[in-house]
This record gives structure tokens, C-alpha cells and sequence, in this order.
């Protein structure tokens, strides 16, 4: 028996390894800026070489030795604030007794994989993802066919030679494999469908392209299958069967089509089932009601003829995220909705709904998020929705809404982030609103709201971000509390077609060519005027908001209004004018 006191219970590691680690150390540096973590620490900057226990590498942190003979079989520096490159001649792959290595969420700077990887035979795990990693990924990493964890996710790789196939034809041991956003670019090889070991494959954004093999839909052991975002790939969904094991299908963005199995009810492991932006057809088959597991369901932005929706749906009692945009639903809001009581995310968006906002919706009292858009809803916004405390973002743009709203029926609901009341028939009212009554937030749209003043409440407004005032009848000039207020954190202002004698932000506000006495946050503004008949349409862009990953904040977040996704999409093609305020 091993005790802790023994020294003998584990060897002490070889000291060539730990040469090979302190040298691998040495030849990168820390950088803070380096992973995405900021919450991580470095753990190679513990690595000291001293006698003793202190400098034996097997009490190092992120590495792991064999208890019987103090060989390094484990390595993770994940989260390191790693900055270099891995040459070729690395000390790395001196370590050849490792089997697990993790590189993850460090900076690279663009390097390729170093082909030596190939050499470390006995990996059986390897995780290079987020890593800044570029080009090819070397053939050598086929030779690896202890292999049962692969993740090279997003990174700047692709796979030509080796391609997909030769990539995986030695890899018959993988549970895991991970290749989202590899530019893939081929179809999907049938090799996969041999992988019986597979329980995980992520092929997201790989630029897949044909028609996917519906055989590896039926791999005995798979569980998790994510091929969004492979926006040239079609297939059609297989019968399925009570022994599938399937968890998790993500096919968002992908050109499947056909109707929906009635054999789909049978997968009763299926916990989150994403089908949006495809072509599927036909109706929402009943038996999908059978799925109890079920916590995210998403259907939208396909081709259904779904006037109305199974009532089975109403017995899929752990439903967390329903999303159910953009499908045909004709009639009112359906009433089988109120028995899932766990909902936290409701969009039905983009339908045919009419009638009232229902009172029982208001029974849905974990909702974060809820949008019903682009519909055809009427009268007035209830007072009960405050019942909603934990409401983050709320869009009810584009319906026939109409009445007196006075914004603080929601000052009860602090978690509010985001408010969308666009293009209704509604007249917003703020004259009553005190400094301490409303939410602090993040999105603010009230467009053909019939507003005529600028809003005092704003001045107490310090996190606002995105903030949509088009085609109201606002009045004279924008304050200068506004725009000093906002300055470091606002990204889009859209006045437009109001009454607006001054608009532009001050002259301190504007660049003039000196970052270094430009405020924080405002360098990258563009302020773009045009007159527009008796006012002014003010387009207030900030460079933050055409990055991708805030595009994909915004829609994810604050839900998927086409609109305003044209609009930032346009908006991108301004990037290129930097650090300049214009004045056309």
C-alpha cells in the first residue's frame, strides 16, 4: 500500500524530462493577453528546478506522472498565457512517454503544428483548441492511433493534405473529435461512419459541403452531434430507434430538408434538439411530445406548414430555451405554452399570431428571455408583465400593440437588460420616470414610439450600448449629458427622422487626430450626419459593433431581429473608415 509519508510511494520524475519541461518553458513567453481566461494563472511560472521535492516536475502543476516509474504522462497548460511558437526542435516532444496533452487557450501566434507532434505515439488525448494555431494541420497527427479525445477546434487550420478522410481512416479509437471552424472544405467522408467509438464530433463552420452520410446519425454510441453553420450541407433526418443514444443534434445553418421522422419521438435520451435555418418541410410530427429529456428545443426558420403546433408539445415539462420563429403558426399564442413552467428562453417571432399578449404568460415566471416579434398581436403591453422579475430582454417590435405606455410598469424587472417596443402603434411615456426606477440597459429601442422629447431619464443611463430613437418627434437639441454619459460604453445611437436641431456629439468628442487625447472607448467612433427633410438622421457607429462576436452577442442575447442584423451587416463595410468624425 502507498502511503503519503513514503518516498518511496512515488518515484521522483526523470531528470531529463524535467529539463525537456523547464527548457519548453523558456522558449515562450507569458504573456497576460494570451488566453481568454483572465481568470486563469500561468502554471508554468511555479516550475522551478531545486532539489528536493520542490524540484521534482511530478509535483509541478498541469503535470501528471506514472505512480509506478515518475514518467510525465500528462500535460496540461491550458489556460497558461502561453506566447511563441513550438519549433520543430521543441523539448516538447522529448516527453514520449505522454499520453495527455492539452495546449488549449494559448497564443501560438500563428504557427503551424509542429509535424513532430506525430512522434508522441502514446497520446491518447490532445486538445490544441483556441490556440492561435494556423495553416495545415500536419498528416503526422494521423499517425496517432492511441487517439480517444482530438481538439483542434478554433483555430485558423484546414485540412487539404491530409484531407478529412486520411485525417480519421487511422483514428478508429476517437470518442472525441472536435474540428469546428477547420477549413474543412470537402464533403463528409463515409469513414466516419465506421467510427463506432464516437460518442462526440463537432463539425461546426469546417465549410462542409454534399450530402451527409445519414449512417453516421446511427453510430451505436453516439451522443453529441453539432454540424452548424455548414451552410452547403444536405441531408435528410433517418428513421431513428429506441436504442439510439443520441443527446445532443445540432444542425443550425446547415441546407438539410425533408419532414421530420415520426421516429424521432423514440430518441428519449435527446436533451437539445436545434434544427433552425434549414428547409425542413411538412408538419411537427405529435411523437415528439415523448422527448421528456428534452431542455432546448429550436425549430426555427425552416419550411413548416405548422398553422399550429402539436398540443403534445405541452408535456415537455423540462423545456428551458423554446424557439419557434419563423414557422407558419397561425392563431393566438398557444395556450399548452403555460405548462412549461421551466421556460427561461421563449422566442416565437415572425409568425402569423394574433390576439393579446395572454395574462397566463405571465405564469412563466423564470423567463430571461422573451420575443414575439414581427407578428400581428394588438392592444395593450399589461401591467402584469412586472411579474416577470427575472426577465433580462424583452422585444415585442413590429406588431399592432397600441395604447399609453409609461416605462415604469418595468422597473420592477432589474435584470432588464434589453427593452424592444419598436414599430408598434404605442405612445411611450417618460416625464414620470425617476432617476432610481428603471433598470440599468444595455439595449434600449423605442422606434415610432411617438416620443417628443428626449428622454431625462437617459442622464442615469450609464451602461447603455445600443439605443434605437428613429421615427419619433424628439425636439430640439441631444444633451450634452448624453453624449458623456455614453461615451465609453455605447456602440449604435439611431435618431433618425425626428426633429432634432443638433445633433452631433461635442467637439471634445470628436477625433482630430491625437489618440492619446481621445476619451477611452470613443476612438473608433464615426459619426455620419445627413440632413432628411425637417430633422436629422444621425447614424452614431462604434467599430466594436461589427465584430463578429458582438453581432453574435447581440443576436444570441437580445434575440434575432432581422432588421437590426441587416443594419449592422451594412455597417460593417464602414469599418474601414477608422478614428475619423465625419460630417457629409
Amino acid at each position: 500500500m502507498l502511503t503519503n509519508s513514503s518516498s518511496s510511494a512515488q518515484p521522483l520524475c526523470h531528470e531529463d524530462e524535467s529539463s525537456s519541461l523547464l527548457q519548453f518553458k523558456h522558449s515562450l513567453l507569458i504573456n497576460k493577453f494570451a488566453s481568454g481566461d483572465r481568470s486563469a494563472r500561468s502554471k508554468v511560472e511555479s516550475w522551478k528546478k531545486f532539489e528536493g521535492k520542490s524540484g521534482d516536475c511530478c509535483s509541478w502543476d498541469g503535470v501528471k506522472c506514472d505512480h509506478n516509474n515518475g514518467h510525465v504522462v500528462g500535460l496540461d497548460l491550458s489556460s497558461s498565457f502561453l506566447y511563441g511558437s513550438i519549433n520543430f526542435n521543441s523539448s516538447l516532444f522529448n516527453l514520449v512517454h505522454l499520453q495527455r496533452l492539452n495546449l488549449s487557450d494559448n497564443h501560438f501566434n500563428y504557427s503551424q503544428i509542429p509535424s513532430r507532434i506525430g512522434k508522441l505515439s502514446r497520446l491518447t488525448s490532445l486538445d490544441l483548441s483556441y490556440s492561435v494555431f494556423f495553416s495545415q494541420i500536419p498528416s503526422n497527427i494521423s499517425y496517432l492511433s492511441k487517439l480517444v479525445y482530438l481538439d483542434l477546434s478554433g483555430n485558423a487550420l484546414k485540412l487539404e493534405n491530409p484531407n478529412l478522410e486520411d485525417l480519421v481512416q487511422n483514428l478508429t479509437s476517437l470518442k472525441v473529435l472536435d474540428l469546428s471552424w477547420v477549413n474543412v472544405s470537402s464533403t463528409v467522408t463515409r469513414a466516419l461512419s465506421n467510427m463506432s467509438s464516437l460518442t462526440t464530433l463537432f463539425l461546426e463552420s469546417c465549410q462542409l459541403y454534399g450530402e451527409f452520410p445519414t449512417t453516421i446519425f446511427q453510430l451505436p454510441n453516439l451522443q453529441i452531434l453539432r454540424l452548424a453553420k455548414n451552410y452547403n450541407l444536405t441531408g435528410n433526418l433517418p428513421e431513428f430507434h429506441l436504442s439510439s443514444p443520441l443527446k445532443k443534434l445540432d444542425l443550425v445553418g446547415c441546407n438539410f430538408s425533408g419532414m421530420l421522422p415520426v421516429s424521432f419521438g423514440s430518441v428519449t435520451e435527446l436533451t437539445c434538439l436545434d434544427l433552425r435555418v434549414n428547409q425542413f418541410w411538412g408538419q411537427i410530427p405529435a411523437s415528439l411530445g415523448n422527448l421528456s429529456q428534452l431542455t432546448v428545443l429550436r425549430f426555427g426558420e425552416n419550411n413548416f406548414d405548422a398553422p399550429t403546433l402539436p398540443l403534445t408539445l405541452g408535456k415537455l415539462s423540462k423545456l428551458t430555451d423554446l424557439y419557434l420563429a419563423d414557422i407558419k403558426i397561425r392563431g393566438e399564442i398557444p395556450q399548452f405554452l403555460a405548462n412549461l413552467t421551466q421556460l427561461s428562453t421563449l422566442l416565437i417571432n415572425s409568425n402569423e399570431l394574433v390576439g393579446q399578449i395572454p395574462s397566463w404568460l405571465m405564469n412563466l415566471t423564470k423567463l430571461t428571455g422573451l420575443e414575439i416579434t414581427d407578428n400581428q398581436l394588438h392592444g395593450m403591453i399589461p401591467n402584469s408583465i412586472s411579474q416577470l422579475k427575472y426577465l433580462e430582454w424583452l422585444n415585442l417590435n413590429q406588431n399592432n400593440l397600441s395604447s399609453e405606455v409609461e416605462l415604469d410598469i418595468f422597473s420592477k424587472l432589474q435584470n432588464l437588460a434589453a427593452l424592444q417596443l419598436s414599430g408598434n402603434k404605442l405612445t411611450v411615456v417618460t416625464k414620470n420616470i425617476t432617476n432610481a426606477t428603471l433598470p440599468k440597459f444595455n439595449v434600449l429601442g423605442l422606434e415610432s414610439c411617438n416620443m417628443k422629447e428626449f428622454p431625462n431619464f437617459l442622464q442615469f443611463q450609464d451602461e447603455l450600448e445600443v439605443l434605437f430613437f428613429d421615427n419619433n418627434k424628439i425636439q430640439g437639441e441631444i444633451p450634452t449629458w448624453f453624449w458623456n454619459n455614453t461615451k465609453e460604453n455605447i456602440r449604435e445611437v439611431q435618431l433618425g427622422n425626428n426633429f432634432l436641431t443638433e445633433a452631433s456629439p461635442p467637439p471634445s468628442l470628436c477625433f482630430h487626430g491625437d489618440d492619446s487625447k481621445f476619451p477611452s472607448g470613443v476612438v473608433d467612433w464615426i459619426i455620419i450626419l445627413l440632413g432628411y427633410g425637417s430633422g436629422l438622421i444621425v447614424g452614431l457607429v462604434i467599430g466594436r459593433i461589427l465584430t463578429t462576436r458582438y453581432h453574435e452577442w447581440f443576436v444570441e442575447k437580445f434575440g434575432t431581429r432581422k432588421q437590426t442584423q441587416k443594419r449592422v451587416q451594412r455597417k460593417g463595410r464602414r469599418n474601414q473608415l477608422s478614428k475619423q468624425c465625419f460630417v457629409l
